[in-house]
């Protein structure tokens, strides 16, 4: 890549996901997404920190804030450290059949392939808690930008863990391989259906009242 893919506009990200290359992808996307849900968490935050409203609060919407722009900033780095490990995977299926040292370089180079999305996995399931604190103790007026950012996440989760199941499929060590698909399902398991707890709950409370 000429340029980090972070350093693209809009415009031409999404571009350059539609066109006949493989990065960005899927794992791409997924970080992208799981961002901005976190930069969603950050704007109410940011609305919600130093109103005298929500002053019993601030010292929680401070920590808010501060994991949410960790994860942002964790997330946008693993839009191009995905990109980045695949160049060694496709390396590695260029290989000929025949070379003994191919299985050992595609072993290696799926390891490091499924690192950013496991990755992502991780970042976003340690933001769920952060939108559910912001939609007990957020800016009333934001709370459908809880509800954005928990659907954002819920959808980031599972396309990110998808992309590590695409991976350890491959793995020779299927031990290594199978405590990674544990991991990571118990992590959708858990934050993915509490990202679609708040979302439905905030959805339900706009429909109440309509």
């Amino acid at each position: 890549m000429s340029e980090p893919l972070t350093s693209a506009s809009c415009s031409e990200f999404s571009r350059q996901l539609a066109s006949k290359r493989p990065v960005p992808g899927g794992g791409g996307a997924a970080a992208l997404v799981g961002a901005l849900a976190a930069a969603l968490a950050s704007m109410v935050g940011n609305y919600t920190a130093g109103k005298k409203l929500y002053a019993a609060y601030e010292a929680d919407i401070e920590r808010a804030l501060d994991e949410a722009e960790t994860a942002r900033r964790a997330l946008l780095a693993l839009v191009d450290a995905d990109a980045a490990a695949f160049e060694p995977l496709s390396l590695a299926y260029g290989i000929p059949k025949g070379d003994p040292g191919r299985e050992a370089a595609l072993e290696s180079a799926t390891r490091r392939a499924l690192e950013p999305p496991l990755a992502m996995v991780r970042e976003v399931a340690g933001l769920v808690p952060v939108l559910e604190l912001l939609g007990k103790k957020g800016s009333r007026m934001l709370r459908s930008d809880v509800g954005c950012g928990a659907y954002l996440a819920g959808a980031a989760l599972r396309c990110a863990a998808l992309n590590v199941y695409v991976n350890t499929r491959s793995l020779a060590d299927r031990a290594y391989a199978s405590a990674l698909n544990d991991e990571v399902e118990d992590l959708v398991f858990e934050f993915g259906e509490r990202a679609d707890s708040l979302a439905e709950s905030v959805s339900a409370h706009y429909l109440e009242r309509g």
